[in-house]
């Protein structure tokens, strides 16, 4: 056989799909410009391992359920003055997950809380971390199931096995008694373990009323920001940019 089908033959059989797709031009770069048989060698696996680390990111971006396909390029800072970009690119990076810290996003409905969490929680996937994402109420609700089966231990072991969770939407429904107790657990279990990205539409000053329990509240938030970046959102809402609320449709029309 020729050497050509060799590599077609032997791509095959190694189930190396990218690098059978692309091994042929490979080879008429490696003799244009006159790689050695090492260089070759090299280009060949960083095409299969690229592939490879795409195909997962993806099948992790699934994983995490977000509700939405959000980057941190498509982000509207020009609307949203309160937040930097510098902090924004730095919490890109990714580092404060090999740091096991935090990211809080607080701020009205519509200031872009959720669009950072899930832009964050994407490139994390595609940078090879599992992400877990879900509402607050959605994470009480898992934890709750978890709880009257007699397996939150379980649950949250296996959570903390997760680098990065996310928690949206805190502060929308009040919670009470047992449902204020398991989300404290959530949050106790990864501190310092495991990353967590919040957001809220409530100041930490009104966690209290959101949880039911002052000193709840207070506990929570001193785990949650000990080591953490927390960004401040202002303004109004991106989702009602440019539409004139102030007057009921068809009001003076003729």
């Amino acid at each position: 056989m020729s050497g050509a089908r060799d590599l077609a033959y032997l791509c095959r059989e190694l189930k190396h799909p990218s690098l059978l797709a692309g091994v042929g031009r490979l080879a008429e770069r490696a003799r244009a410009d006159a790689w050695s048989h090492e260089d070759f060698l090299a280009a060949c696996l960083e095409r299969e391992v690229s592939a490879r680390q795409s195909h997962g990111g993806e099948a992790r971006v699934r994983a995490a359920r977000f509700p939405a396909r959000k980057a941190l390029e498509d982000f509207d800072f020009e609307h949203q003055h309160s937040v930097r970009k510098d902090i924004v690119a730095h919490l890109g990076a990714l580092d404060f997950i090999e740091a096991k810290s935090n990211a809080v996003f607080l701020g009205p409905p519509g200031t872009g809380k959720t669009h950072l969490s899930i832009a964050l929680g994407i490139r994390a996937c595609l940078a090879g971390h599992r992400v877990a994402f879900a509402t607050a109420a959605q994470w009480v609700d898992r934890l709750g199931a978890a709880h009257d089966a007699g397996r939150l231990q379980d649950e949250l072991r296996r959570l903390g096995r997760v680098p990065l969770v996310i928690i949206d939407e805190v502060g929308y429904i009040p919670f009470q008694g047992e449902a204020a107790n398991l989300f404290f657990q959530l949050v106790s279990s990864r501190y310092e373990r495991a990353s967590v990205i919040m957001s809220s539409n409530k100041a930490f000053s009104r966690w209290g009323e959101v949880f039911g329990d002052d000193t709840v509240a207070a506990a929570m938030i001193d785990r949650l920001v000990h080591h953490a970046e927390v960004i401040n959102l202002k303004g109004d809402s991106y989702r009602l940019k440019g539409r004139d609320l102030g007057k009921v449709p068809g009001d003076g029309d003729t």
